[in-house]
């Protein structure tokens, strides 16, 4: 499909610079294929699962992964700042780096602006678009620690382009049950969800499973393609265990649905999915790119927020309740004034047949 199709015009005003207050007061967009549209709040939520149904969140933990500081190069030193966003291995990071024409191979980088223990690192590699490879001299959870001591919460540049970041943002942008180190963007879904909504859920019988996918900046990465067919996704890492699968597995046969909190653990579950239907346990990197045409095999509902134009996580949701269902859904939401993006009102919909 043309990329151009999945695009429509978004009033500035509706790109939400803060969350709703309290986190699950938000706004709900129940999309049905059959019925239409219903326009709810999160704790409606609880209005839509049924005693065995499977609700599953992905624990990753947003690390402040935006990092400011100097690069030396002899006695010449140069302001610059990275943003990381893929894990490589125990040492080594992605990142995109601004001003990225500032560094060579070997440039050897102060980060955290001027602090007495800077977290020191080398450029060990460049490739396009300011994108570049850091070799730390830390490694495995002091590097975590150390870059948690350093950075910033990365917000998305829809965001960040508005105003700057905020104390507030540590725990806004951030899950209640984060849990796994990795992620530079938040799986945003999950924003949406306090203790006491989680803990009504599972009193009603629904089982309440996590599996891990360590979102990166390349989700807000613009499409250059024309074409979907010509798109190359980016990877991600993620994992789903064994006895997470069993349970899954278990709760499917006996009748339960699969809720799937955000695109992320969407993409992560649908991975894992054999063509039998059942899941297996996952552990890796996946670059699944989902379109209409899709066959979902996992995936009954999926709560997920308000997505850009002509994104990959656009065609993913008019794969999931159809093309023509979700442009009239972001139709209805723009008209009916709900929140875009990162920190905006969610939606929750039902896979079309």
């Amino acid at each position: 499909m043309l990329v151009s199709d999945f695009d429509f015009a978004l009033p500035e005003e509706l790109i939400a610079l803060h969350p709703a207050e309290p986190r699950d007061s938000a706004r709900l967009l129940l999309v049905d294929p059959r019925k239409g549209f219903d326009d709810k709040h999160i704790p409606d939520l609880l209005g839509q699962l049924k005693a065995g149904d499977v609700l599953v969140v992905n624990d990753t933990r947003v690390l402040p992964a935006e990092l400011h500081g100097t690069r030396v190069r002899g006695e010449h030193r140069a302001n610059i700042s990275f943003n990381l966003h893929k894990r490589v291995d125990a040492h080594t990071w992605r990142a995109f780096a601004r001003p990225a024409k500032k560094l060579h191979l070997l440039d050897r980088l102060e980060l955290g602006n001027g602090q007495a223990d800077a977290l020191t690192a080398r450029v060990a590699g460049k490739g396009e678009t300011g994108e570049v490879t850091l070799e730390f001299d830390l490694g495995g959870a002091a590097l975590d620690e150390a870059i948690k001591s350093h950075g910033a919460m990365p917000l998305p540049p829809y965001i960040g382009l508005k105003r700057g970041i905020e104390e507030r943002d540590k725990t806004d942008y951030q899950t209640v049950y984060a849990a796994e180190d990795g992620a530079v963007a938040a799986p945003t879904a999950g924003l949406h969800f306090t203790q006491d909504l989680l803990d009504r859920i599972e009193g009603k019988g629904v089982t309440i499973e996590r599996v891990t996918l360590h979102v990166g900046a390349g989700t807000f990465l613009p499409m250059k393609a024309d074409n979907t067919d010509d798109h190359v996704m980016h990877s991600e890492w993620g994992e789903i265990d064994p006895a997470t699968v069993e349970r899954i597995n278990a709760a499917r046969a006996a009748g339960g649905r699969v809720v799937a909190v955000g695109t992320t653990s969407l993409r992560l579950l649908e991975s894992a999915s054999r063509a039998t239907g059942t899941l297996a346990p996952f552990s890796g990197d996946t670059d699944i790119f989902i379109t209409p045409g899709f066959k979902f095999a996992t995936v009954d509902l999926l709560m997920t927020n308000f997505h850009l134009p002509k994104s990959t996580l656009f065609m993913l949701v008019s794969a999931f309740s159809g093309f023509e269902v979700m442009k009239q859904a972001y139709t209805h939401a723009i008209a009916e004034g709900y929140r875009f993006y990162s920190y905006g009102d969610s939606s929750l919909l039902i896979r079309a047949e």
